[in-house]
């Protein structure tokens, strides 16, 4: 797994006062450019939904969707977007969270979920855990499970996953990278 995680970590490039001064951006366009580094994080997002079971990957909007679609092929299982409010047509639900100014809602086709699926949610970063917190709220409201949350990347000092951990409801949250 050493291997893995430095050919990752030498596919982000970080980018300084992106998208405002005092952030460091971490860009992983680098990585998805690099078919080898896009396959391995594949290959590892894709065991990570096998080994907990998971019959549907979501993919959050929008690099949720770069890196969940092939995972979920991958692992032989279908894909679900998690998109913004607004975005999808037909009968959805939708799920309002807290950003650190005002609110946003995301939103899935019910039918798309059933109580006979385990769901695993993938996104690049895990940040504060908002986004992620209001799919698990969708996914249990679809009548699905929660498999778990996986992701390329998480960032530990905007402690995400302390927000999630009671979301997740025993359900585990596996980043590949810590920053």
């Amino acid at each position: 797994m050493t291997d893995i995680r430095e050919l990752l970590l030498s596919r982000i490039r970080d980018v300084a006062d992106y998208p405002e001064p005092g952030v460091m951006f971490k860009d992983i366009t680098p990585l998805l450019a690099d078919p080898a580094a896009f396959t391995a994080l594949t290959d590892a997002l894709a065991e990570i939904a096998e080994r907990n079971g998971a019959t549907k990957v979501v993919g959050l909007e929008a690099r949720g969707f770069i890196l969940g679609a092939p995972v979920a092929v991958r692992a032989g299982v279908g894909f679900i977007p998690v998109r913004k409010a607004g975005k999808l047509p037909g009968a959805t639900l939708r799920q309002a969270y807290d950003l650190e100014y005002g609110s946003a809602e995301i939103e899935v086709h019910a039918e798309d979920l059933t109580d006979a699926d385990r769901v695993l949610v993938v996104d690049d970063v895990l940040a504060t855990g908002g986004t992620a917190e209001a799919s698990l709220e969708l996914i249990r409201r679809a009548g699905a499970e929660v498999a778990g949350v996986a992701v390329l990347m998480e960032l530990a000092f905007l402690n995400g996953r302390t927000r999630l951990e009671p979301a997740l409801a025993g359900a585990p949250l596996e980043a590949l990278l810590t920053v």
